[in-house]
Parts: C-alpha cells; structure tokens; sequence
C-alpha cells in the first residue's frame, strides 16, 4: 500500500506538459467590436445595427462606400488596389455587409484575413497564374447533375436544392460563381430559365418521384434571401414527402447577417417548421472553406473551431479544399498542404467536432483528404476514384474505374512543375 501511496504522489508531483503547439483558450476574448469605432458607422445606433434591413440597405457595393466607413485607414494604395480587382479580375461583385466590415481590423486592413477574402485586391492574385488551366465556371458540374432546373442529383442518396441566386454577400471563391450574383466585367452570369414556382413544383415532383433520396440541402446562393414564408412552404412541402428524412438549410448569413435570423417572422417560422418535427433543429454545423492567407493554417483553424463551438455552439463539420473557380489560385492550397492541415488539428477537439478536411473532386464530389489513389506532387495531380454512380455516371460503363483529377495551384509547385505547366498542352496532360 505504501509504494502506491508513494506513485500517486510521484505522478502528482510532476510538472504539467510543456507548452502546445496551440494554446487553449484563445488569448483574444470573444467579443464583437463595437462599430462605432469605424468612421462610417460612428452615429449607428444599436436599434440600427441590429436592423436585418438596415444591415442590407447600408450593405457596400463599391470603393466609395468602403472609403466612407473606414475613411483614412483604408489606404489610398489599398482602396485602388481593390477598384482594381473589381475591374480586371473579380468573379463576384463587392456586397459586403457592415456585419462583416465590423469584423475587419480596420488598424492592419491589407493584412486583415476577412478584408482578404471579401474585399480581394489585384495585387494579391497570382501574375503568373490567376486561373488554373483547368478552372471552370461551373467547377463541380452541378448544372450537369440537375434532375430538373436547380436541383442537383449528384450523390446517390442526397440533393441540392438552388432556391434562389442571390445572396446578402459575396465571397470571390464561390463554387456557383457560374449562377449566384449579378454579372462582373470577367463573367456574365447563368440565369435561371423558369421562375420559382414552376421550378419548386419540378423539385417536389422529381422528389416525390425518386424514394432512393433522402437527404435534401436547401441551398443557392443564401436562404436569407429567400422571403421566409416562401421558404417555410417548401421546407414544409419536403417534410411531406415520407422518405425525406433530412432537411438541411444552407445559410452563411450565421456569419455575416446574424440579424436576419433574429427577425421576429424568421424566428416563428423556423419554430413552426421545428415544432412540425416533433422536436428542435438537430444542430447547427459550420462548412468552411481553406483559404490561404485567411484561415488555412492549424492555428487559424483551430481557433475558428474553439469560438464556433464555446462562443456560437456550432459544430465544425468540413473544412473543404478552396474549388477550382477562376481567379482563385492565390487563395487554394495543394493537397499535400491540406493534409498537414488535418493532421495538424487532430487532438484538440472532440472527435464530433474535428472537422473533416476534404477535397470536392470535379465529376465525383466530397473525398477525405486522405483518401488520394495517387498523388503527383511534381505536377501537382492527385487522382480519386468513386464508390456511387451520378445521374451522369448512368451513360458511362467504366465509372467506378475511372480516375477523377484535382489540380495544385501552380504556383505552389517545384520550379520543374510550373515549368513543364508553361509548355504543357491538354493532349499532354490527357496522356500523362
């Protein structure tokens, strides 16, 4: 007994481990700023800021906007910056809410990782190489999954749903840069050919139609632009539907538009939709997007993981690989990066809420990072296979045997792969 006594005081005793690699908690408090700080928003009052409308309606859509709400600390060299991205290479047109402006670092803004990716400067994309050779509108193919106009059946048991085209922001990097926002000086934007009501009545038909789908994403562009009522009927009218048996509503407007979910009709739709199921919404899960420069490091995202579960109770969920759109090479990570960064964040949180780090592969969908069949990190290919077969997979015998590609931004490849990507044609590629 007495040697027992005496290991438990020897392990009391020892000193606690050294310090981590990330720190818990985050030093900085979990605080939104106050946006009286901004010269823009100096005489807001909070009756205002915490207006869904007035948010929308004092929303910024050019340099002159951004100029009166931070006025002398955005930088005259930074401000053309910007106007000169808008002009020369931006896929989405600027629409930022003061919600989001808030949260910029209005001391450091060309260094600020929200301004980085809201408000892209020219300066920042790659000279070389701003696109991919293999950058495409429509990255993913999801217009070349739809069962009917706006729904994408891509995955053998779940759908999206696109309810709409517009959202209250714009981020560069949006996988549906090909359909959501107005046209840019480098993209005139898809449209949908059928109104909303004819589309829905196509939706629910397909829906109804097809027992083997369970799962229902309600997406778009952002369901906060969608008017809730409408919503609510659809989200209602899925719920009839018997082998329907998730409905997830996509929104980033959590994020960036906190106030509209806190409207008295938004709120008592979403409690009857709730009620409807017997019990309240399952849970609210967080999909981010790796971004260089923004959050693509396992400090950044360790970080972003601790304050959606300790300050929101939001779940990380995925934490994707930036989408092959154009212009956005400066913003992607290769995959052998994105591997560090899921073993980098592995330990520190519950295993329910690490976040997956995957790979949306074009023409196969959603892989675990890990997952690679073989990886050229020269060249910067990585080659996948899939286990289901698509709509589209229907017209092909070799699906579950063919190899579907991901490509590394070129500019993170060795001098001999940037190289043989400057004298490389698509008949080479295609027999390599």
């Amino acid at each position: 007994m007495a040697g027992g006594a005496d290991s438990v005081r020897e392990i009391e005793s020892e000193e606690p481990p050294g310090p981590q690699p990330f720190r818990y908690p985050p030093a900085q408090p979990f605080t939104e700023p106050d946006w009286r700080r901004l010269p823009g928003f100096r005489n807001v009052t909070s009756a205002e800021w915490e207006s869904a409308r007035w948010q929308r309606l004092h929303s910024i859509r050019d340099v002159r906007g951004l100029r009166e709400v931070f006025g002398t600390r955005l930088s005259d060299d930074l401000a053309e910056d910007i106007a000169q991205d808008a002009l020369q290479r931006a896929t989405m047109t600027m629409l930022v809410p003061p919600q989001m402006l808030n949260t910029m670092d209005e001391r450091d803004l060309r260094a600020d990782p929200v301004r980085r990716y809201m408000l892209p400067a020219v300066s920042e994309r790659c000279a070389e190489f701003p696109s991919h050779p293999y950058a495409m509108r429509d990255s993913l193919h999801e217009a070349e999954m739809w069962a009917v106009e706006g729904l994408t059946h891509r995955y053998p048991t779940k759908v999206l749903a696109e309810v709409v085209a517009t959202c209250p922001q714009y981020c560069g990097h949006c996988t549906r840069m090909d359909l959501v926002g107005p046209s840019t000086a480098q993209v005139n934007k898809y449209a949908f050919r059928t109104r909303w009501a004819e589309r829905e009545l196509a939706i629910l038909d397909y829906l109804r139609d097809t027992p083997s789908v369970r799962d229902v994403v309600v997406s778009g562009g952002d369901i906060a632009n969608v008017p809730i009522a409408r919503l609510e009927a659809f989200v209602m009218a899925l719920m009839d539907i018997e082998h329907i048996r998730d409905i997830r509503l996509a929104s980033k407007s959590l994020v960036a538009l906190p106030q509209h979910f806190l409207q008295q009709d938004v709120l008592e739709a979403l409690a009857r939709t709730a009620y409807v199921l017997e019990f309240d919404f399952r849970d609210v899960r967080n999909q981010a997007v790796l971004l260089r420069g923004v959050n693509a490091t396992p400090e950044d995202l360790l970080a972003l993981c601790f304050r959606l579960l300790d300050g929101a109770r939001i779940t990380p969920y995925y934490a994707y690989m930036c989408d092959m759109v154009p212009n956005t090479e400066h913003w992607r990570t290769p995959l052998w990066e994105a591997q560090q960064l899921q073993s980098g964040i592995m330990g520190y949180l519950p295993g329910y809420a690490t976040p997956r780090v995957v790979c949306d592969v074009p023409m196969l969908g959603k892989v675990w990072v890990h997952q690679v069949s073989d990886y050229d990190r020269e060249l910067g290919i990585s080659q996948w296979t899939k286990n289901y077969l698509t709509p589209l997979d229907a017209r092909s015998s070799d699906a579950l045997d063919r190899r579907f590609r991901y490509y590394d931004p070129i500019h993170t490849l060795p001098e001999s792969g940037q190289a043989w990507w400057r004298r490389a044609d698509r008949r080479e590629l295609v027999s390599r």
